[in-house]
This record gives C-alpha cells, sequence and structure tokens, in this order.
C-alpha cells in the first residue's frame, strides 16, 4: 500500500533460513530452525448478491455477512527441508476506509482444493468442511494480521482454507494481484537445541522507541540478527497507539523475530491503549506481571531489572519498595536497570523525568552500574551520576538514552552536563558485554552509517 514498508518477513517462494537466536545469553544454537513463506497460489472471494460472478483476478478479498461473501485461499507447500514446527497464515487488510472490521472472519480448512481462482463463484463454491483454524478479531485497515495454522500444515502439498464472517460490518483483504501484501503462509521447519558455552560473557542488546509504518525497525531489526544474547526494549514498543494489531502489523514482521529472547518494558505510546492491554497481550510473561511491569532477571554475574515509568514511582510506591526489596536481596555484584523515561537527557522534544528520580535514588542506594532509558529518538551516553545530575566517579550510575530504534529522529537542545556522546540521525541499538566485574558498552550503527561509541567500565 502507498506510504507503506513489505513486512521484512515477505520473500519470493523459497526458503529463508537464519540461525535461531538462543533466550539466555551464553547459549549457542546446535541447530537452526528455517522459515519458508509462500505466497498464496490462488484466491477469490464469491458473493452471494452476484451468485455465478467470478471475482478471482480481483485485488480485494471480502468476507461479509450481508451480503455474503466468502473469501477462499490456496497455498502449494513444496520443497520444505525437515519437519514443520510451525505455520502463521498472514493476510493484509486493503488501505481503503471500510477495509476494517469488528470481526476478522472465521477461518477453516476445506477439503477440497481442487477450485479455481477463475472458476470459483458462489454457485461453484468448494464446502468449507475442514479443520478449524480460529478466528481473527477485529482488524483495522492497511495492517498485517496473523493466524496460528500449525495444526492444519503439516508438510509438503497443497492446503485451501476458507473465510466466512456473520458481521454485517464485513472485511476486506489484499489478494494475491497486490503484490508484496499478497496472502502469505509462513512455515517453521526444525526446531533450536542449545549447548551451553561457559567461557562467553552474557550480551544485553536492545533500544527502544521502535516500531511504526516507517523502515527504520526494520534495519535495526537487522542489526539484531547478528548479536546473540538477551534484547531489551526501552518502551514505545509501537506506535502510535500500542495496539494488537499495531503489534502485529508492525513489531511482528521485524522485531517480532526475535520476541522469545526479549524482555521488554513500556512506554507512553505502549500505554495510549487503556492498560496497554496490546503490549501485555503480546509480550505475556515476558513483560511481567500483567499491569505491573517491573520485573528482574539475572544474567551471569549481573542482576537486571526492567522497570516502568508510565505508573507511579514516587517513594514510598508499590513500584519504588518492589525495587528497594528486590535489590536487596540480589547476590549479584553489578546491576543494570531500564525503562522508558530518561531522568538525564539533552533531548529538544522531551525534557528530563524528574518523577524517575526516586528509582535512580533506590538503584544508587544499592550502588547499581548501569541505567538505560528512551522517550528521546536519539543517542546519549552520560558519565556517571548521582540522582541530582552530579559528577560522581566513585559511586555514580553511568546512563544512556538509547531511543534509536526505528522512530522518527529527534533533535537535542540545550546540553546538559556530564553528557559525552550524542548522535540524532543514525538508527542503531546499544549492546552491553556483562563482564563479572565490568561491562563493555558499544552503539552498533545500521548499515551504511559510520557513528560509533564504546567504553569500558568496572562495576562498583
Amino acid at each position: 500500500m502507498p506510504g507503506r514498508r513489505a513486512p521484512l518477513a515477505v520473500v519470493a517462494v523459497g526458503i529463508a533460513t537464519a540461525a535461531t537466536l538462543t533466550a539466555a545469553s551464553g547459549d549457542a544454537p546446535a541447530a537452526a530452525a528455517a522459515t519458508t513463506t509462500f505466497t498464496a497460489t490462488a484466491d477469490a472471494f464469491v458473493d452471494s448478491s452476484a451468485a455465478a460472478t467470478n471475482h478471482g483476478t480481483s485485488g480485494q478479498l471480502g468476507v461479509d455477512g450481508s451480503p455474503v461473501k466468502r473469501l477462499f485461499l490456496k497455498f502449494t507447500v513444496s520443497g520444505l527441508p525437515g519437519a514443520v514446527s510451525g505455520a502463521k497464515l498472514r493476510v493484509h487488510t486493503d488501505d481503503v476506509a471500510d477495509a476494517h472490521s469488528g470481526a476478522g472472519g472465521t477461518f477453516r480448512a476445506t477439503t477440497d482444493t481442487t477450485w479455481s481462482e477463475t472458476g470459483v463463484t458462489w454457485n461453484d463454491q468448494p464446502a468449507i468442511d475442514g479443520t478449524a483454524l480460529g478466528e481473527l478479531g477485529a482488524v483495522s485497515r492497511n495492517a498485517w494480521h496473523e493466524l496460528d495454522v500449525t495444526s492444519y500444515v503439516t508438510g509438503n502439498g497443497t492446503y485451501s482454507i476458507g473465510v466466512t464472517s456473520t458481521s454485517t460490518d464485513g472485511a476486506d483483504y489484499d489478494s494475491r494481484e497486490t503484490g508484496a501484501t499478497a496472502p502469505q503462509l509462513v512455515v517453521t521447519t526444525g526446531t533450536t537445541t542449545t549447548t551451553p558455552a561457559p567461557s562467553a560473557d552474557p550480551v544485553l542488546v536492545g533500544v527502544g522507541d521502535i516500531s511504526d509504518s516507517g523502515s527504520g525497525d526494520s534495519v535495526t531489526a537487522d542489526l539484531l540478527d547478528d548479536i546473540p544474547g538477551t534484547v531489551f526494549t526501552l518502551g514505545d514498543n509501537v506506535y502510535d497507539s500500542g495496539t494488537r494489531s499495531e503489534f502485529s502489523s508492525y513489531y511482528e514482521p521485524t522485531w517480532g523475530r526475535h520476541k522469545a529472547r526479549t524482555r521488554p518494558s513500556p512506554g507512553n505510546h505502549d500505554y495510549n491503549t487503556s492498560g496497554a492491554s496490546g503490549y501485555y497481550d503480546y509480550f505475556g510473561a515476558q513483560a511481567g506481571p500483567s499491569g505491573r511491569g517491573y520485573y528482574s532477571y539475572d544474567l551471569g554475574d549481573w542482576h537486571v531489572i526492567s522497570l516502568n515509568s508510565n505508573i507511579s514511582m514516587s517513594a514510598g510506591s508499590p513500584q519504588e519498595r518492589w525495587l528497594r526489596a528486590d535489590l536487596a536481596a540480589s547476590t549479584k555484584r553489578c546491576t543494570v536497570a531500564y525503562w522508558h523515561h530518561p531522568l538525564f537527557t539533552s533531548g529538544a522534544n522531551h525534557s528530563p523525568s524528574t518523577a524517575t528520580r526516586p528509582l535512580f535514588q533506590a538503584l544508587y542506594d544499592y550502588n547499581a552500574d548501569v541505567v538505560l532509558t528512551g522517550h528521546n529518538h536519539q543517542y546519549e551516553r552520560f558519565a556517571p551520576q548521582n540522582p541530582n545530575g552530579g559528577l560522581d566517579t566513585a559511586r555514580g550510575i553511568r546512563s544512556f538514552v538509547a531511543g534509536m530504534g526505528g522512530a522518527g529522529h529527534y533533535r537535542f537542545g540545550t546540553i546538559k552536563p556530564n553528557s559525552e556522546a550524542r548522535n540524532s540521525d543514525t538508527y542503531g541499538v546499544l549492546k552491553l558485554t556483562l563482564h563479572s566485574d565490568s561491562y563493555d558498552w558499544q552503539f552498533v550503527p545500521e548499515a551504511g552509517r559510520s557513528y560509533s561509541d564504546s567504553g569500558t567500565t568496572a562495576c562498583h
């Protein structure tokens, strides 16, 4: 559709193989899974109000309850390199005002796979009588939507799917005639096993302010393909409103392929949907307790804390009390914490978020080492500071603003004290290598750009 990028997952019919990166840092893949994306070999819709008409060459696939419209999809799966471990059906809604619907349709296999795209009509349609595959709820216009069809797609062969709806406010999807937004069947084969690599220090890599209708998140997702370890996010995972549909349309085709190893944090745009329900629904248990959004985990000799700067952070708040208890219970020498809104930033678009100071204070009181934030769409590194912004080379916390994940760049305003490095025109990710008593940081820029920043600091 105009103004939209084709999702990174879309490839020509064939095989795109990549090593599956592990969820736990320090593990190395022993076997790689393969992902094959097939485009529909035939698709059409039939219409009860035009019972003898064929719509096989239409650029649109309608499904509706009145007049009744049904759509049919057919895929030819061949050349799979191994046993099927997963399959997803992906359909894209049209970019017209009435393409959206509160009911995306009910999907079911058809046992008859002999129907033809240019021959099928309402009067001569296959029975929708096979395996029940599920339903799509509300679908927004000009967006990708996915359905798990692993129960149906078991190997090489021909697969036919019929879609119905009882809603009088039907949905319209793009057909294979549209090219990049044609229906897709994404099949994963093989499994990934891991073997310990105890000599490797853990890697924590990520960024904030990630996915929208542009292409910036595609280039940062490409960087993650080559960096093993645990992925963090610094909020505003998807724009503009953090809906489940936006996660499916924007985040899933790019950063979504690293979801299994991601430990996210939420941002204000994620909370534009009430209670950040899209965020919690998409990430599930990986986002910590739903509605709370703060949690911790360990990587090697490091304690890692993901916090939520969209809820109360005041001294004595549930989050602040939890943080202090969590820090007191940790046995790790080194600590890194991350959330969305920065206490220290020179960005012109968003001023420092002083409401986060109680969290920074608690971390400082327990000798934490690093704080990572986003919100301003740029990169900035500060020298170690105390919670009031004073230079503190003995106990201070080094902080980073890493909001260069894919959303449009922001400019800098007045440069704040102790700001040591800045960039506002390069997408990239921040990579931390976590040693037993120190850490290395590295700004990894998008392909074709030269900006870099790196260094090493000892833990307290």
